[in-house]
Order: structure tokens, then C-alpha cells, then sequence
């Protein structure tokens, strides 16, 4: 499915879709981007019988030392089951830092905006689920990831995870829906 506009106002309609594919598939993992934690909120009402794992920037992503997701939030999700991983962004890291001070080209991040080229939220989808991997929150099994454009969720994948230690063993196997526009 393809959606007109990325952003927040197709968070349901991206939610469901996915996890109707998951369960065609026979899936039981799922990984999204939550920054605060609102995207992850609804997810657990649509993902029944999932392993849900949200993922968040890594403290001092906005501000130093400051987490994105609020302690209170965390711990909610975590007790209702949640896997809550909180971490650098895997196509950017380092990289990022090096590139704003000496200027160049690098390779994690030409792989990012090479994903950009299909939209952020798939660039989210394939970056969060290295996360999560990297965290050790996943099975390596195919799964579902879903990301977003800015706020909420647009973009839902069916992939193969794997560690960025061996990023070029991960999988798309379908996109579920991603913005036209974007």
C-alpha cells in the first residue's frame, strides 16, 4: 500500500496492515520506532500474541545526556512486555560526528541515504531492526519493522534481521506500505 503523505496520520492504517502480513506469515516478532514512546503505545493494542520490541534514539541524541523516551514511559512498556532498546543509530554513529567536523564522505551514512531514496521510514525500518539485533532483542528470524517519517509510523517492512557486523546478510523480503510522496 502506498500512502499519499508520509507522517503521523498513517501510524492505524500502518500499524494494522503490518500486523495482518505478520500473521499471514505466521511472525511473532515485531520492531518499531518509538521515540517517546506514543507509536509503541499503539502498537501494543493491534500486535496481540508478538513479541513487541520498540527501539529510541540513545541518550544525547537531542541533548546531552538526556534520554528521549521518559524513564516512567519506559518502565510502563517494559512491565507490560515491551523490549525497549535504546541505542545509536546503527547507518549513522560515529560517522555522523567525524563527517560534522572533518566534512567527507562515509560509508554508513551513504547506505542511509541510499535507504532514503525509498523514504525515511524505510530507511528507519532496516536501521532500527540492526538496533534491536545489536541489543540482542531479536531471534534473527523474519520479523516485521516499522518506522516512521518524523512522528508516528508510514513505512512497514517484512525482513530478515541482522547485526551491523553483518549488515549485508539483512533482508527486505516485502514493504508492506511507505509513503508515495515523501
Amino acid at each position: 500500500m502506498y500512502f499519499e503523505k508520509p507522517g503521523k496520520v498513517n501510524t492505524e492504517q500502518t500499524l494494522t496492515l503490518a500486523y495482518k502480513r505478520g500473521r499471514e506469515l505466521g511472525l511473532n516478532e515485531v520492531v518499531i520506532a518509538s521515540t517517546k514512546g506514543e507509536t509503541a503505545y499503539q502498537a501494543m493494542e493491534i500486535f496481540e500474541g508478538f513479541n513487541i520490541v520498540t527501539v529510541t534514539y540513545h541518550a544525547g541524541f537531542k541533548e546531552p545526556f538526556k534520554r528521549a523516551m521518559a524513564d516512567d514511559v519506559r518502565k510502563d512498556l517494559e512491565a507490560k512486555g515491551v523490549t525497549v532498546v535504546s541505542a545509536t543509530h546503527a547507518l549513522s554513529g560515529v560517522e555522523r560526528s567525524i563527517s560534522k567536523k572533518y566534512s567527507g564522505c562515509y560509508p554508513a551514512l551513504l547506505i542511509a541515504d541510499t535507504l532514503r531514496l525509498f523514504g525515511q521510514g524505510t530507511k528507519v525500518a532496516v536501521e532500527i531492526s540492526i538496533m534491536a539485533a545489536d541489543a540482542g532483542a531479536l531471534t534473527g528470524n523474519d520479523m516485521v519493522s516499522i518506522g516512521g517519517t518524523s512522528r508516528g509510523a508510514d513505512s512497514a517492512l517484512i525482513l530478515k534481521p541482522a547485526n551491523q557486523s553483518d549488515l549485508f546478510d539483512l533482508r527486505v523480503r516485502e514493504i508492506i506500505c511507505k509513503p508515495r510522496a515523501f
